[in-house]
C-alpha cells in the first residue's frame, strides 16, 4: 500500500550525465527511433569444464544458428556460457542454487545477429517453476551496466566499501552478501546494449537499433520474453526491478512486454527512479527545484547529527510539505521586495544548511550540481548522497563542468573492476572485452523521443498499466539524501495517481541514490523487497 515514509556530477552541458545511478536528457538530441525486430534469440555455447560438470545438463539451446563464428569484432570476443553450481546463506536461509553467465542473441527480421546481450541468471535449486519469482534487474543511465545492484544490492555477493571511509573504493572488497534478493526471487541481471558485455554486432547501427527509450523497452522485452520460454519460466511470477533511469526503463518494458509479447507482469521494483525526466530538471522547472529542497534538509539534519531512525520520518514529511507549500509558493510568486526577499532566503537557508547570500545570489533556488553549493568548509559533496564528500579539489572554485562527483566519478567505479574478477573467479566467465560500467557514449547518443513527441512520458503509461493490470504492484525505494532523483520527486507522483494508488509502497532509507552501499540500509531494502514478493 502507499504510505508516507519512515524510519551529481555535474555534465558539460549542465545538471544531467551519464550515470548508472540517473540520468542526462537536457543535452540529448533528437535521434532515429527506429528498431530492428529481435524475434529470436540464441544462447551462446555453454563452457564445459571440470568445475562445470553439469553444464551439458542445465543449458538449454534452442536448435538456431547464432554461434561464435556469426560474429565479427568485439561481439566474436565473447566467451561460452558458463554454469556454476554455488551455496549461500540469505534473508535467513541456507540455499543451494545455479548461476548462469552467457549472452543471448538477438537477431532482425532476417535472421541477422544484431547484439549478442550478456545476463548473468541466478535460479535456486529444487524450486517449482511456477511458484518461484524470477526478478529481471537492470540498471539506469542511460549507458549503466547492471553491476551496480548486481554487486551492491541483490545479488549473491556484494562489493563492501570500508566502513570509516565509505569513500574509498580503492580498498573496497567482494563478500558473502546475506541480503542478497534470492532469498525471495530467482534473477536475472541483464546489461543494457553497448554496457557491460552487451555488444551491438554492428556499431555503426547501434545508435538506431538500441539507444532510445523505445528501441530499449523493445530490446528488453523481447530478451526476457526468450529468456523466459527458454528457461521454462513463462509462467513464473513476473517482476522488474531497474535503479534511477532504469525506474522509466521498468515502466517502459512492462508497456512493451504487455503489447508486444502477451506478458503481464506481477510486479516493478524502483530503486530512485527517474519517473519523469521533466520532473528532474531543476533549472526549468518550479516542481523539480522544490523536490529537491527535502534532500537538502535531511542532508543538514544528519550532517548535523539531529537524525535518528525514530524521528527521520517525521523531519522527512515535515521537509516535504514545507517544500510544496510555503516555499513553492515563493517561487511561485513574484520576486519578493527587499525586506521579505531576505526573510525568505533565510528561511531557505535554515532548512538547507547552505549559507544566505548563496541562497540570495541563486534568488531561493540553488541548483544542486553548482560547485558552490557543493563545495562547503574545504569539502566537495555529492549529488548522489549530499551527506558523502571529499576533499575539495577546486576550493577556490571551479566550471561546474570541472567539478567532479565522489560518488559517481569516485569509489562507485570500483564496481566495474570488481564485476569482472566476481565473473572470472566465482562465475568462470573469462573474457579480455573490458566491463563497461557506464558508457557515456550511450548516454550522449540517447533518443528521448515517443514518436514526435520530444519527451517520453511514462506517468501515463505507468496510470494505464496500474488501470490495466488490477493486480499489479509497485515498490519504490529511495534515499533521504539523493539530489538526483529525489524522494519528494516519487511521493509526488506516487500522490497523483488516480487508480491502484494504494498498489504503491513508498520506501524511504539513511542514504543516497545507492543508499545500499550503506549496510544497513541495503538489509532494509532487501527485507522491503522480500516482503513486497512474498505470496
Amino acid at each position: 500500500m502507499y504510505h508516507d515514509p519512515s524510519p551529481l556530477s555535474p555534465s558539460h552541458t549542465g545538471r544531467w550525465r551519464a550515470a548508472g545511478l540517473c540520468l542526462s536528457f537536457l543535452c540529448a538530441t533528437a535521434l532515429s527511433t527506429g528498431v530492428s525486430r529481435a524475434d529470436t534469440l540464441t544462447p551462446a555455447p555453454v563452457l564445459r569444464t571440470a568445475a562445470n560438470p553439469a553444464a551439458t545438463d542445465q543449458a538449454h539451446t534452442p536448435d538456431t544458428p547464432g554461434t561464435a563464428e556469426n560474429f565479427h569484432d568485439t561481439a566474436a570476443l565473447l566467451p561460452a556460457d558458463a554454469i556454476t553450481h554455488h551455496s549461500g546463506t540469505f534473508g535467513g536461509q541456507k540455499m543451494a542454487y545455479t548461476a548462469h553467465a552467457g549472452t543471448l542473441t538477438l537477431r532482425d527480421e532476417s535472421g541477422k545477429p544484431t547484439i549478442r546481450l550478456f545476463y548473468t541468471a541466478y535460479t535456486k535449486d529444487g524450486s517449482g517453476a511456477d511458484t518461484r519469482p524470477v526478478t529481471y534487474v537492470f540498471n539506469g543511465g542511460p549507458g549503466a551496466a547492471t553491476a551496480y545492484l548486481h554487486l551492491g544490492a541483490a545479488g549473491p555477493q556484494v562489493l563492501a566499501f570500508p566502513a570509516g571511509n565509505p569513500t574509498d573504493g580503492a580498498n573496497a572488497h567482494l563478500r558473502a552478501n546475506p541480503d542478497s534478493w534470492l532469498a525471495a526471487t530467482d534473477l536475472v541481471f541483464i546489461d543494457a546494449p553497448g554496457t557491460g558485455w552487451s555488444v551491438p554486432t554492428d556499431p555503426k547501427k547501434a545508435k538506431e537499433e538500441f539507444y532510445g527509450v523505445k528501441q530499449d523497452a523493445r530490446t528488453f522485452a523481447k530478451a526476457i520474453q526468450l529468456w523466459g520460454e527458454s528457461n521454462g519460466r513463462l509462467e513464473s511470477p513476473r517482476y522488474l526491478a531497474g535503479e534511477s533511469y532504469g525506474g522509466l526503463r521498468a515502466i517502459e518494458v512492462a508497456e512493451a512486454l504487455a503489447d508486444q509479447q502477451g506478458i503481464l507482469v506481477n510486479g516493478i521494483i524502483m530503486v530512485s527512479p527517474a519517473l519523469d525526466m521533466t520532473l528532474l530538471d531543476t533549472a526549468n522547472n518550479l516542481l523539480a527545484q522544490t523536490f529537491v529542497l527535502p534532500s537538502m534538509e535531511m542532508a543538514n539534519l544528519a550532517l548535523h547529527h539531529k537524525l535518528t531512525p525514530e524521528n527521520a520520518g517525521g523531519f522527512l514529511d515535515s521537509a516535504y510539505r514545507y517544500a510544496l507549500g510555503p516555499y513553492l509558493s515563493a517561487l511561485a510568486g513574484p520576486l519578493p521586495d527587499e525586506d521579505d526577499a531576505e526573510d525568505f532566503y533565510e528561511e531557505v537557508a535554515t532548512h538547507t544548511g547552505l549559507p544566505q547570500e548563496t541562497i540570495a545570489r541563486a534568488q531561493g533556488r540553488p541548483q544542486p550540481e553548482a560547485h558552490e553549493i557543493r563545495s562547503r568548509d574545504g569539502r566537495l559533496y555529492s549529488l548522489y548522497d549530499a551527506t558523502l564528500s571529499i576533499a575539495d579539489p577546486f576550493p577556490e572554485g571551479v566550471d561546474n563542468s570541472a567539478s567532479p562527483d565522489p560518488v559517481l566519478d569516485g569509489f562507485t567505479r570500483a564496481y566495474g573492476s570488481a564485476f569482472t574478477h566476481y565473473a572470472g573467479s566465482e562465475l568462470h566467465f573469462h573474457t579480455s572485452v573490458t566491463y563497461d560500467l557506464l558508457n557515456l557514449q550511450v548516454n550522449a547518443a540517447w533518443d528521448y523521443r515517443d514518436g514526435s513527441d520530444l519527451i517520453v512520458r511514462p506517468i501515463p503509461t505507468l496510470r494505464r498499466l496500474l488501470a490495466l493490470n488490477p493486480t499489479l504492484r509497485v515498490f519504490i525505494a529511495n534515499g533521504y539524501y539523493d539530489l538526483v532523483c529525489p524522494y519528494a520527486s516519487s511521493r509526488w507522483v506516487a500522490s497523483h495517481i488516480p487508480v491502484g494508488r494504494n498498489r504503491i509502497g513508498l520506501h524511504t532509507y539513511a542514504g543516497g541514490h545507492m543508499m545500499y552501499t550503506r549496510a544497513d540500509s541495503r538489509a532494509a531494502l532487501a527485507e522491503g523487497v522480500r516482503a513486497f514478493l512474498a505470496p
